[in-house]
């Protein structure tokens, strides 16, 4: 098939899919395809990657994607304006949230670039006025649940378009190792990988919740899509190695994210209730074992390597590790400063992009102190999942297998640093939307545009 034409059948099912969506969420206003937007671009490639677009420097970032931003900080601005947005309300109830990014700020003051930070530390509260446009929705689960079905409807066949019909879009091969890689509509392999890792246990939680619930189906066509997109999204996720273990953190992670979700599905049936503590202590023990790992070369996650059938050095990871690890330790209680150590001139010197380990990406930047903010932030989120277990126990089962996915997926891969990941900001979505809607709090929140 002729390339144009397999893009143009893509994009004519996408707009299907689009099109079926609107009668699954009927009660989301159109201004929630600003956050749709927003997810679909944290999600894929800059803007500069699709247009070929080369920025002179790439710390000052390129003019396109810059744009594009002010441009989404502006729009989210108009729309909580109009919705007349409680501010005060909002900030008073994610409070856990708010002192986390203030630190971030403060950080920026000894960060080695601190014009680049400031610029790193608005796409932070760029994400949180997204999430104040879900909250401000009438029905803010129904508008998170449609914001990650349409990013799934979008990136999932578009990224099987690409890698097969536009190699130079969708596959990369390795920067100094030449290995060939699927990357699909994201920027590397790893965020491919943790895109069909979401999508996949969103579709596996959707089917059964309707399952579940007896839900009444919006066309004939509705398992067909999700059972068909779920196949797909598994077979992205297994690579050109066609094997699961092609990206093992993602494996794992959504591994215990199902193992999550499957454990409270047969407690709800038992009739047990799931105690606030349990949860709580198995999301602080997956942060102990992630900080640790640097520390201990890897060695406490030696099970989860020889399963993998991986080396000692997960994949390299442990040499990255030790060789950072001096680096975040010259400012072990309050980091190098947010947005500020990865340059040019240091992804030359360490030979890698990123850490590969999230909470070794939080010392960096914010020491322990950083540590200590990010794991209330996300204990937070955990108890107010925790409690809309009686409220809504399906919303809730997906909400706790993301954060447990989230904090197995970053001990070695990174997005725990920021808000503006795919699954960081879903998990943000949700937090900052966690107010019951009969409160007085969220009657506050917003009015639907």
């Amino acid at each position: 098939m002729p390339p144009l034409l397999a893009l143009t059948a893509c994009l004519a099912f996408v707009f299907f899919l689009l099109k079926f969506e609107r009668k699954q969420s009927p009660d989301v206003t159109r201004a929630l395809w600003l956050a749709t937007v927003w997810m679909l671009y944290i999600s894929s490639k800059p803007l500069a990657a699709w247009l070929s677009y080369q920025a002179v420097d790439p710390e000052r970032g390129s003019p396109v994607d810059r744009t594009f931003m002010i441009a989404l900080i502006c729009a989210a601005l108009v729309v909580l304006m109009r919705r007349k947005f409680d501010w005060g309300g909002a900030i008073r109830q994610n409070a856990p949230l708010f002192i986390l990014v203030a630190f971030m700020l403060m950080s920026i003051s000894w960060s080695a670039m601190p014009f680049v930070s400031f610029k790193r530390w608005t796409q932070e509260i760029l994400a949180i006025l997204m999430a104040f446009v879900v909250f401000s929705e009438p029905s803010p689960r129904l508008a998170i649940e449609s914001i990650m079905r349409r990013t799934v409807y979008v990136l999932i066949p578009l990224s099987v378009v690409l890698i097969k019909y536009y190699p130079d879009l969708g596959i990369q091969y390795g920067r100094w190792s030449g290995v060939r890689m699927w990357i699909g509509a994201t920027l590397q392999k790893n965020n491919l990988a943790r895109l069909c890792m979401i999508s996949i246990l969103f579709l596996i939680w959707s089917m059964i919740r309707r399952r579940k619930e007896k839900r009444p189906r919006v066309g004939k066509a509705e398992i067909p899509i999700e059972l068909f997109l779920t196949v797909v999204s598994i077979y992205l996720l297994m690579g050109p190695d066609r094997t699961p273990f092609y990206s093992a953190t993602s494996f794992y992670a959504l591994c215990l994210g199902l193992a999550v979700l499957t454990a409270l599905l047969i407690t709800r049936r038992m009739g047990m209730t799931v105690g606030k503590s349990l949860v709580a202590a198995l999301a602080a023990l997956i942060i102990v074992i992630g900080t640790a790992g640097p520390f201990t070369g890897g060695s406490n996650l030696g099970f989860a390597t020889s399963a993998a059938g991986r080396d000692s050095t997960l994949t390299g990871r442990t040499e990255v590790w030790a060789s950072l690890l001096p680096v975040a330790m010259k400012h072990p209680l309050f980091g190098g400063g947010f947005g500020g150590f990865w340059t040019s001139r240091t992804r030359e010197a360490f030979e890698i992009s990123g850490a590969h380990s999230g909470y070794l990406e939080v010392l960096l930047a914010l020491g322990f102190t950083g540590i200590v903010l990010v794991s209330v932030f996300y204990l937070s989120s955990c108890r107010r999942a925790h409690a809309a277990l009686s409220d809504d126990f399906f919303w809730a089962a997906l909400w706790l297998s993301l954060i447990i996915m989230h904090l197995v997926h970053n001990i070695a891969e990174s997005s725990l640093d920021t808000l503006v990941s795919q699954l960081s900001a879903t998990i943000l979505f949700m937090t900052v939307s966690s107010v019951s809607p009969a409160s007085p709090e969220r009657q506050a929140g917003g009015q639907a545009a």
